[in-house]
């Protein structure tokens, strides 16, 4: 009968795929295809949000919260080691799983606390203490979950129920996923909670609910279990083999030279785990440019996510949220697996492309593509960055608003390749001005009609300063121009009022009709300060008469200009100083389908080639390296994060994807020589050299001893083949890379 325990084990992943994706909202189709050719999701409910609570809630900065990102996904993809060697060599799978899903519970459960606003609280360490245990919890029961889940099987009797086992896993992780990442930022951003504009409480708090209902359910099941005890694992053996290669290599490299490091081995560990670790150490070898690729990919979640926020979300009336777009990584993943299994792959044969190590060059070189669209993209970006801030060094922006109703022509002491005139209520702007040191310019201007007067003043400019200027009445009026835009997946219009009314006219209000607050007081206080408003329409009243009425978009900055009196009236006049978000968010979608091809081609292809090509027994070592090269990546994009190796966005872009390309060279430098091994050759050539050896050996010395047997995991001897899968956490584990 199909064991009904796996159901507890299906709803539990469900719930806590729920959980970490809705906080990470990424995806990683990193796996084990030997049992299940359809590679399953490996985890990323709290990242797509996190890196926004880290910059809009907890005052990071994008290079300090990528940081904080890629070093919380590094110790993901360094737990799973720990919690391998837990389950197999000390509590078991059941116990563990259990144990650090409790771990994972409180730590969403802190991260969720921490996002309330209570006074005195120590909001940073709190988050970075859940963050911590959540590290812990999901990378230690990474290796379990789908491993447990196939010990309640009875192989090979139940291979067909396995498999279909795995579907319903590889579906629950699949719908866990993909409806949280849609659903938790709408939690974040459309929900309003404790007089914030957004509910960062929430979006953590119902994941993490969600997790400890899946510990529950989990628990409930226990009676209906079957649970196998610690088997002891293959990372302990190849790492006592390596040690006691070094110790024998110490002591007999003169007196015993052997024709490799590891066969000093031999006497301790075994002549057959000496050849499968150096079958195992081939296949390695070609892990070394692993980290690089991982480095890209991982920054989908973080640096992809950050230039998202700085797009313009509404596609056909509906705001697609930044931490949104990940969505699009597993369906095209869902549509990229028979498509190129059934197209792609065979077209590539035709054109003499069959080989694994042909394949992964491939997924490298995509991977650099997709990168170089993310750094066109950003230049595209970079333009309107441009009239906001001087990017270049040793220059400054320099903005005239003419809020007389005459036009004026102007002298100063800078030099600008303008025409130093100014229509009655418009704007001059010079946003590349060479100012190389701090300096005050004298300003003159003279009106060219009507009967204004002479206007005088001081330019105070500095370099890489945006500085703004207001002439009204008889003078020049100075103001902080204030652009620097912060990085909001939102992207409010920003608005600047520029008054030149009496000023004993008033009150002064400005009222925005899509705005939870509808009228706000103006004055000679902040009339001249940026506004963040909500888009649509809106009007400024003086003594509640409407004085002017104007219209933003999304993402823009504004100057309104305002002149007049209440006997003769207003005039106004509505200034775009910044376009309104122009690059779409759907211009990310060629990036994201290229590097998705990437991970098809590279992530599922890798574990093809690595499987066939090592030795069963060493599916565990193998699957820890696989872990640990997502963990290096990781980490490797902390280092350039923190050297700053580029000055802007678009060139760090570029670097990766030089760096990808130089990475592949080396990859394509370490596969040049490499021989293809058939792993069933080998171990008949194996069985026939033991059964020579058997024959040839005298009976009476056939007898076994217990003193000094070469090292193997407890389980081996007694179940070859399946009871190696059901013993040993890493063996057949494909459920999360």
């Amino acid at each position: 009968p199909y064991p009904k325990s796996v159901a507890f084990i299906i709803s539990n992943e469900f719930c806590e795929r729920f959980n970490y994706y809705g906080m990470r909202s990424e995806y990683y189709f990193r796996g084990d295809p030997i049992l299940y050719p359809i590679i399953i999701i490996s985890p990323s409910s709290i990242l797509a949000i996190l890196v926004l609570y880290l910059t809009n809630k907890l005052g990071y900065n994008e290079e300090t919260s990528t940081v904080l990102f890629h070093t919380f996904t590094m110790l993901v993809y360094i737990f799973p080691l720990i919690g391998a060697l837990i389950a197999d060599s000390w509590l078991g799978k059941y116990k563990t799983i259990l144990y650090l899903s409790l771990v994972y519970s409180l730590g969403a459960m802190i991260v969720a606390f921490g996002a309330v606003p209570l006074d005195g609280m120590p909001v940073k360490a709190v988050t970075i203490v859940g963050l911590l245990l959540i590290a812990m919890g999901t990378g230690g029961i990474k290796p379990c979950v789908s491993a447990f889940g196939g010990d309640q099987f009875s192989l090979p009797a139940q291979s067909l129920q396995l498999a279909k086992f795995f579907s319903l896993f590889y579906f629950a992780i699949n719908a866990g996923s993909m409806i949280s990442t849609t659903v938790t930022p709408i939690l974040r951003a459309d929900v309003h909670c404790f007089g914030d504009k957004d509910c960062f409480s929430l979006a953590f708090g119902v994941p993490a609910v969600l997790m400890i209902i899946s510990v529950l359910i989990f628990m409930a099941g226990k009676r209906m279990y079957r649970c196998q005890p610690p088997a002891g694992n293959m990372i302990y053996g190849v790492s006592k083999c390596i040690a006691d290669a070094f110790r024998g290599w110490k002591k007999r490299r003169h007196t015993e030279p052997q024709d490799s490091f590891l066969d000093y081995a031999k006497p301790t560990v075994g002549g057959r785990m000496v050849r499968e670790t150096k079958a195992l150490v081939q296949v390695l070898r070609l892990y070394l440019p692993f980290p690089v690729f991982w480095a890209l990919f991982d920054q989908q979640g973080s640096r992809w996510t950050f230039q998202a926020t700085r797009m313009d979300g509404m596609v056909l009336g509906y705001n697609i949220k930044p931490d949104q777009m990940q969505v699009v990584n597993p369906l095209l993943i869902l549509a990229f697996l028979p498509l190129f299994d059934y197209i792609i792959y065979p077209i590539l044969r035709t054109i003499g492309i069959r080989r694994h190590l042909q394949k992964l060059t491939i997924g490298l070189l995509l991977a650099a593509l997709g990168f170089f669209l993310s750094a066109g993209l950003e230049l595209k970006m970079q333009q309107a960055a441009f009239e906001v801030q001087p990017t270049e060094p040793g220059t400054a922006h320099l903005r005239l608003y003419n809020g007389m109703p005459c036009a004026y022509e102007f002298t100063s002491g800078f030099a600008s390749k303008h025409l130093k005139a100014i229509d009655p209520l418009s704007m001059w702007a010079d946003l590349s001005l060479p100012v190389p040191v701090p300096k005050e310019y004298s300003f003159r201007a003279q009106p060219i009609s009507g009967k204004c007067p002479i206007i005088r003043g001081k330019l105070r400019l500095q370099p890489g300063k945006s500085l703004g200027y207001l002439m009204s009445q008889d003078k020049l009026v100075e103001f902080a121009d204030g652009l620097e835009m912060p990085a909001s997946e939102s992207s409010p219009p920003l608005l600047r009022i520029l008054l030149n009314t009496p000023p004993e006219e008033g009150p002064i209000t400005l009222t925005t009709l899509n705005s939870d607050i509808k009228n706000m007081p103006l004055g000679n206080w902040n009339a001249s300060q940026l506004h963040s408003i909500a888009p649509g329409q809106g009007h400024v009243n003086i003594n509640d008469i409407k004085a002017a009425g104007f219209e933003t978009e999304g993402g823009g900055l504004y100057s309104l200009l305002i002149a007049g009196n209440a006997v003769d009236g207003y005039q106004d006049k509505m200034i775009e100083v910044v376009a309104p978000s122009a690059v779409s968010i759907l211009w990310q979608l060629p990036q994201i389908v290229v590097m998705t091809a990437a991970e098809v081609m590279f992530s599922v292809t890798g574990l093809e080639f690595s499987y066939s090509q090592s030795p069963p027994s060493m599916k565990s070592v193998l699957q820890a390296c696989w872990l640990l090269s997502v963990a290096v990546g990781n980490m490797l994009v902390v280092v350039i994060a923190e050297i700053k190796v580029t000055s802007t966005q678009a060139d760090e872009f570029a670097f990766f994807a030089c760096l990808m390309l130089v990475d592949m060279l080396l990859f394509l430098w370490l596969a040049r020589s490499y021989q293809y091994r058939d792993q069933s050759k080998d171990l008949e050539e194996e069985d026939d050299q033991e059964h020579k050896k058997d024959a040839a050996m005298p009976k009476q010395n056939t007898r076994v001893t217990t003193d000094k047997q070469p090292w193997r995991p407890s389980g081996m001897e007694e179940e070859p083949g399946h009871g190696a899968y059901r013993n040993h956490a890493y063996d057949n584990d494909f459920s999360e890379a």
